[in-house]
């Protein structure tokens, strides 16, 4: 017998697929303690983080044995995600058993997001669109990429970012319309909002 943890997540997912149950008892050792702690981190909780955990991996079967897992080599990062969605969905059950209803007040206090501070549930969100936005952005070509990165991370100008690169202004600000406009089509091609 071949030992299991030489192998890659993605020909361990291949060995669970085909019946081979300590394929996927290897997976799960190998990444239990990271999705553990990325969601004891945010939710404080053992007993909430026990609980996301065993949906985590629930999930992560369910969707491999459906056969909609699609193998992009960052078997981890997938794992993390579905985590981090489980995290979302807990806080936003949470939130709504919670709410108290002050409906026979002429004020209702209680339920305006407006008067509440930022909760788990926006930096979560917020979270979520940084990365989809960072992921965008590596998509990019690597000079539509370069002039984004100096105009909206380094704060340069189009005449800073011409010289920069060696190009003119005009092929400068041309290359960051392209930039946002892949971005917008990648975006609607992976169904990403990018809104909160």
């Amino acid at each position: 017998m071949q030992n299991l943890t030489n192998l890659t997540d993605q020909q361990l997912v291949e060995l669970y697929l085909e019946g081979n149950n300590e394929a996927f008892d290897t997976l799960l050792t190998r990444h239990q303690s990271k999705v553990f702690s990325y969601i004891m981190h945010i939710v404080k909780n053992k007993d909430v983080a026990d609980d996301i955990f065993q949906d985590t991996f629930i999930k992560i079967i369910m969707t491999l044995k459906q056969g909609r897992y699609t193998e992009t080599g960052k078997f981890g990062s997938w794992l993390t995600r579905i985590a981090h969605n489980l995290i979302i969905d807990y806080y936003r059950q949470s939130k709504s058993e919670n709410n108290v209803s002050t409906d026979e007040y002429s004020a209702d206090l209680m339920n305006r997001r407006d008067l509440c501070d930022d909760n788990i549930e926006d930096h979560l969100v917020i979270d979520q669109i940084h990365a989809d936005v960072r992921n965008l952005i590596e998509a990019l070509p690597d000079s539509q990429r370069e002039v984004l990165k100096m105009r909206y991370y380094n704060d340069m100008s189009f005449k800073e970012i011409a010289d920069a690169t060696g190009v003119s202004i005009n092929t400068a600000l041309g290359r960051m319309r392209y930039a946002i406009l892949n971005m917008r089509r990648i975006a609607e091609e992976k169904s990403i909002e990018l809104t909160a």
